[in-house]
């Protein structure tokens, strides 16, 4: 059960880098497990429309939502977006802080409660509503199928509800984590991963992100000037956990939370049929094809961006009396 009153500390917030709404503010937060996160809000002018909860994905943090929280605000929105456990500048689990590590997918259970807590104790405009990318969208699943995280609606972009591999890769997949895991080595990095940073080392031309370059290169700039917030590639440890997580959500029912969501039809990060599958047993929701976008849709070409926006302002409606 959350902490109804958790301890608010105001925390560093890059805002030059974020290009956010000029109101930013960050804190920090404690779990109930005692790891320290953070958490940006960007408050919009008109409180009506309500509050968007932003669950990144992956290696991602506040700072690279900051153009999404002005697009929001100008929309009528304002943003809460968290630093997941062991990205951005919240507590890292390794002593390798470039390690992008979960011991297993209910610690960020964890973070969404606190997250919720804080939500109440800022008294954030209602109604409340997701937009999750990616692991985020994992996430976001679970805590509304349990409870935790109460929305009256949700957007996600490339949700992984299961993670592309090849035949040969998924055969192997499994029993290599295992291994791993029991030879105490789950810190280990993923096969062909290390500590260095996606933005850092890959050029825009060689990406599998997205096809707007000024979007990467705000991403690259981010990444050269505030390397504290970088993350490398996925451990086994957090690829066992990952795996295991949407193996569950294939099992147990979904929310009962209207839901769009969207899949470049360029993605090689996520599996799409894995999507099909959720969005074809979802009540109220479904699941919309982009064509020309990688795996990052809020970092596409603004067709890509704009599409998503328009649907988000006629989704994102009050729906509870």
């Amino acid at each position: 059960m959350e902490d109804e009153d958790p301890v608010l500390d105001e925390a560093v917030l890059y805002s030059g880098a974020a290009e956010g709404p000029k109101n930013g503010h960050a804190y920090w937060v404690s779990a109930d497990d005692g790891t320290r996160l953070r958490f940006g809000h960007w408050e919009a002018e008109r409180r009506e429309r309500g509050t968007v909860f932003l669950f990144p994905g992956r290696s991602e943090y506040i700072e690279i939502y900051g153009r999404m929280a002005r697009d929001l605000e100008y929309l009528g929105y304002s943003t809460f977006v968290i630093d997941w456990r062991g990205q951005g500048l919240s507590d890292r689990a390794t002593e390798d802080r470039r390690a992008g590590h979960v011991d297993s997918f209910e610690d960020y259970q964890r973070d969404v409660r606190v997250m919720v807590s804080a939500a109440k104790k800022l008294r954030l405009p209602k109604p409340w509503f997701l937009l999750a990318h990616s692991m985020g969208a994992c996430i976001g699943t679970r805590s509304m199928q349990q409870k935790v995280l109460d929305v009256e609606a949700c957007i996600f972009t490339a949700p992984m509800f299961d993670i592309h591999l090849s035949v040969i890769e998924r055969l192997a997949v499994g029993p290599l984590t295992w291994i791993f895991d029991a030879f105490g080595k789950r810190h280990s990095y993923a096969p062909g991963c290390s500590g260095n940073n996606y933005a850092q080392t890959v050029e825009f031309d060689d990406n599998r992100l997205t096809n707007e370059k000024g979007m990467y290169q705000y991403w690259v700039e981010q990444a050269n000037i505030h390397e504290d917030l970088l993350i490398g590639g996925p451990t086994m440890g957090w690829l066992r956990a990952a795996l295991q997580e949407t193996k569950i959500l294939r099992s147990i029912p979904t929310p009962d939370v209207p839901c769009i969501a969207y899949c470049g039809d360029e993605d090689v990060i996520v599996d799409e049929r894995a999507m099909r599958d959720r969005l074809e047993n979802w009540s109220g929701g479904v699941l919309k094809h982009i064509e020309g976008a990688k795996h990052e849709l809020l970092f596409e070409r603004k067709s890509t961006r704009s599409r998503i926006m328009n649907d988000l302002q006629v989704f994102f409606v009050p729906r509870k009396v």
